[in-house]
């Protein structure tokens, strides 16, 4: 009775109720003392004591004595004899004459059920560590009924004990036979989430997570080493079995952390270009969602409002910033339960980003990033959210993503070889982020909009046609995104003397806005209006020609080059509303509110909510300066000081029905 008194001293408690585990020093040979027969079943397979029993009678046959190793005529099992015993059990099942009776009680040990007691726990680590040395006997073929019960087991079931013998048999079939590789690595993924996430509310949840999501991630470790082929068979696993958009939040994010952490450990390398594009594309299901499941189209004007810097109502810290529009479009999301999970996997991007940098391998995870954003983000127009996982990984380090990012997407709009909606898509993307992003300098910026300039330019002098917005739509897209930026940055470009000169002298604005292709009269009206305005301000040019808005925000004219999918409304890097995300975004972010135009006095102080010079104020100080210039601009109805050049919501509907779950973003 010493072994059974020994497991009975070694067991501890495990975190849940139980389940218990042995301490790692307890050998096999150990636990394999013969016990009294009057107590079989407590740590023996009951085929081995039943061995054990006929040996003590004496009889055992001559034969059956030669078969066995020498020591097996000992008082005790060593770990070979066990070993032994175990492929007897696996091979009597080859044969179609053979006793299954060993192998059944073998399998048998191996179904789940809940362990009560240490004794049982002592049996079932035992079983395992013997099917690990007799890994390479085990056949699917003969023994299917023994790999699907092991397959039903789960690390979080059971304490470290009998995981870690677990995993030794995982890792052992690896190993031993290239045709189990797969269905290991896929017992490995499966452990990814719990079976059941009330696991994780218990009060040891997060002690328990931990112990599986180590010992799963150091196991797939120990396989790649023995089996270099195995992370290559990994990736598809990982990305197949990936939560679908319509699972549980918790089991998405769970799954979602193992594989950022797969991506940033030992075989980080080998799967990055999978995991992290599989990320993205979850991303964008996810995005689209929100724009198609539970929303109400309405017409495209009045999907669009102007950012409207009005004193916000709610004296909330986190939402003095926001318009009223912002405001209320955030209310319609709260409770969206795709809308939360989205946020949150942001979330645990933006905080993997971080990481990546820490490390030394932002440059490095960027560049895949990029390649999944334009194969997947670029052309998605319903997106809404995603792309802000480019904007923050450029934040963290603008010098080099940052930069990489506005020349990939510049030379994507130049060259001629994308399709046109392509190029279009670039160059929104180029407009909204030089726009938006506080953290890239003046001087890069100017030098990205001379090049957009020239290009214009060019194009101007090898195109003399009458204005055809659907004819020259890649041209006037250009145009638009060359006055988005000046709208936003024209001030602080003309602040620094060197950049003024550049500008000035370098970038044929006014040759391009005066040609007969006319893109003063096809690019969206609030946009021309306010480009126009800060440009007699800052006296950049002078043009004869006047234009009527009357507080259009669209014309049929943009309609006809921005297409079917209004790409002249397309304005990627609008305010970012998800909660969570928008914490992380806002100190690397440029909102309309903050931005000092050509026209401000240098002695306003600028706050979320605009200027504190008056509607009346302005009329009466510049109504006549504008009347005596040459360029004419029709203001009624249009409040300049307050207004943003930028529509709301770009592509977003209206409309979100309320989830079920009153949880606030």
């Amino acid at each position: 009775m010493e072994a059974l008194d020994f497991a009975r001293d070694s067991w501890e408690e495990d975190e849940e109720p139980g389940l218990g585990h042995l301490h790692r020093s307890t050998s096999l040979q150990t636990l394999f003392t013969p016990l009294a027969l009057t107590q079989p079943f407590l740590q023996l397979p009951l085929f081995l004591l039943r061995e054990r029993e006929r040996e003590s009678m004496g009889k055992v046959m001559e034969s059956e004595n030669q078969e066995f190793p020498a020591e097996m005529a000992s008082d005790d099992f060593s770990d070979t004899q066990l070993i032994y015993h175990v492929r007897a059990a696996l091979a009597s099942v080859t044969h179609e004459d053979g006793d299954r009776e060993n192998y059944d009680e073998l399998v048998g040990y191996l179904h789940p059920k809940k362990i009560h007691n240490p004794d049982e726990i002592a049996l079932l680590v035992t079983t395992l560590k013997a099917l690990s040395g007799a890994a390479s006997y085990i056949d699917s073929a003969h023994h299917e009924a023994l790999l699907f019960a092991v397959s039903r087991m789960s690390l979080w079931n059971y304490g470290t004990d009998v995981m870690d013998a677990l995993l030794e048999l995982i890792i052992s079939l690896a190993s031993s036979n290239g045709k189990y590789i797969d269905w290991c690595l896929e017992m490995l993924v499966k452990n990814f989430v719990p079976p059941y996430f009330d696991i994780l509310k218990h009060e040891n949840g997060l002690v328990k997570k931990n112990k599986v999501l180590s010992r799963v991630h150091a196991a797939l470790k120990d396989i790649a080493d023995l089996v270099p082929l195995a992370p290559l068979r990994l990736s598809p696993i990982v990305v197949q079995r990936m939560p679908s958009v319509f699972s549980k939040e918790p089991e998405i994010v769970v799954y979602v952390e193992n594989m950022l952490k797969l991506e940033s450990g030992a075989i980080g390398e080998i799967v990055s270009s999978t995991m992290l594009p599989a990320l993205v594309d979850r991303l964008i299901e996810l995005d689209v969602e929100i724009g198609s499941d539970g929303l109400l189209q309405e017409d495209a004007k009045g999907m669009f409002e102007m950012e409207l810097e009005d004193d916000a109502e709610d004296n909330d810290e986190k939402y003095d910033s926001m318009t009223p529009s912002e405001l209320l479009f955030r209310k319609s999301l709260q409770g969206n339960l795709v809308v939360e999970k989205l946020d949150s996997l942001m979330v645990l991007t933006f905080l993997h980003l971080e990481s990546c940098q820490n490390s030394g391998r932002l440059a490095e995870v960027f560049n895949v990033l990029l390649g999944s954003f334009k194969r997947t983000v670029l052309n998605a127009y319903k997106s809404k959210f995603t792309q802000f996982v480019m904007f923050y990984a450029c934040a963290l380090d603008p010098e080099e993503c940052g930069l990489k990012f506005a020349t990939v997407l510049l030379e994507m709009f130049v060259s001629d070889v994308n399709p046109s909606s392509t190029r279009m898509s670039a160059v929104a993307y180029l407009a909204s982020y030089l726009s938006r992003a506080k953290f890239l300098s003046a001087a890069l910026v100017s030098n990205i909009l001379q090049r957009l300039v020239g290009w214009c330019f060019d194009y101007c002098k090898s195109h003399d046609y009458d204005m055809n917005p659907r004819a020259h739509q890649v041209f006037y897209s250009g145009c638009q995104a060359m006055m988005y930026i000046l709208c936003f940055r024209l001030r602080s470009l003309m602040d620094i003397p060197r950049l003024k000169l550049q500008l000035n002298k370098n970038m044929p604005i006014e040759s391009i806005l005066k040609h007969k292709l006319s893109p003063l009269k096809v690019c969206l009206p609030t946009i021309v209006e306010e480009f126009l305005k800060q440009a007699k301000a800052a006296q950049l040019f002078m043009t004869s020609e006047s234009f009527i808005f009357n507080d259009l925000l669209e014309s049929d004219l943009s309609r006809a080059f921005g297409g079917n999918d209004r790409l002249d409304m397309f304005f990627p890097f609008d305010p970012c509303l998800l909660k969570k995300s928008e914490s992380y975004l806002k100190p690397h972010f440029v909102r309309w509110s903050k931005v000092k135009t050509t026209y401000d006095d240098d002695n306003d102080e600028f706050s979320d909510s605009g200027s504190d010079v008056s509607d009346d104020d302005f009329d009466d100080r510049n109504a006549d300066d504008m009347m005596d210039d040459d360029l004419v601009v029709s203001v009624e109805g249009l409040d300049f000081n307050r207004m943003s050049i930028t529509p709301k919501f770009t592509g977003m509907p209206a409309i979100i029905r309320p989830s079920t779950n009153p949880k606030s973003l």
